[in-house]
């Protein structure tokens, strides 16, 4: 992390889990524990049908919430999807793009990803950009490239006064949900590789402006080393994130020089 520069976030993914009513228990809970922090910014991206009544819970704190997807359309014919205006009208601040599981199992591209970052941008939110390689793709030695690719496609097209609200989340497919980890010298290459990119884009003042999360796998037991890290500035979590005791750690471990 370096504060000097850029915000610490550490991001919530709640996936598809907790009923409204479980939610509204657990961000009670949260509330009590980390809704003062300073040190760092708190984000719980819940699922869409519990963002008014996350949003009611957690008004009067410093937790902000976030969505987990977004469609690249103000409106329209597109049944079961939600614009960035919705997202914005309801008071949500960030939402996750790009994710792993939205490439995988729902075709999104990086075509898409980019459209969806223009619409997420142009309502006032801030994007959270998931990019990252699979197992596969790590073993032949082209994570480099294919991680260069996913941030440039994002990146088509926004402009220097836009992008410093974007949020890069380092996500290697293969640490997601499988019990392994991105060493933290690994984590740290590739979010120094996306800052690079980044540089090449848009310059270095820009560049070290950007926040980058590591999203695969942070946990209690490996969040102090992974953000002690100088580019990794917070962590998008998974599983963690479900959990009080474990999530309150993560944000605990942001709070070190």
């Amino acid at each position: 992390m370096n504060r000097r520069y850029r915000k610490t976030i550490i991001a919530g993914n709640w996936k598809m889990n907790k009923t409204a009513s479980e939610a509204k228990a657990f961000l009670e809970e949260l509330k009590a524990q980390v809704g003062r922090v300073k040190w760092c910014e708190v984000v719980v991206c819940v699922p869409f049908v519990n963002i008014p009544m996350a949003r009611r819970v957690l008004k009067d704190c410093r937790i902000a919430v976030g969505a987990q997807n977004v469609h690249h359309e103000q409106s329209g014919a597109y049944t079961g999807e939600v614009s960035a205006e919705m997202l914005k009208d309801l008071g949500v601040k960030y939402v996750i793009i790009g994710h792993s599981e939205r490439r995988q199992y729902f075709g999104e591209t990086d075509a898409l990803v980019n459209r969806k970052v223009h619409a997420a941008l142009n309502a006032g939110l801030r994007p959270i950009v998931c990019v990252g390689e699979s197992l596969e793709q790590r073993e032949a030695g082209i994570t480099n490239e294919l991680v260069t690719m996913q941030v440039k496609a994002a990146l088509a097209g926004v402009t220097v006064d836009k992008v410093r609200q974007i949020v890069f989340a380092y996500e290697p497919i293969w640490a997601i949900g499988t019990g392994k980890t991105a060493t933290a010298e690994q984590a740290n290459e590739i979010c120094e590789l996306i800052r690079a990119t980044i540089r090449k884009i848009y310059g270095a003042r820009i560049a070290r402006a950007i926040t980058i999360q590591y999203g695969g796998s942070m946990n209690a037991k490996n969040a102090f080393e992974l953000l002690a890290q100088p580019d990794v500035d917070g962590g998008l979590i998974g599983g963690a994130s479900l959990k009080v005791p474990d999530f309150t750690a993560i944000v605990n471990a942001a709070n070190q020089e």
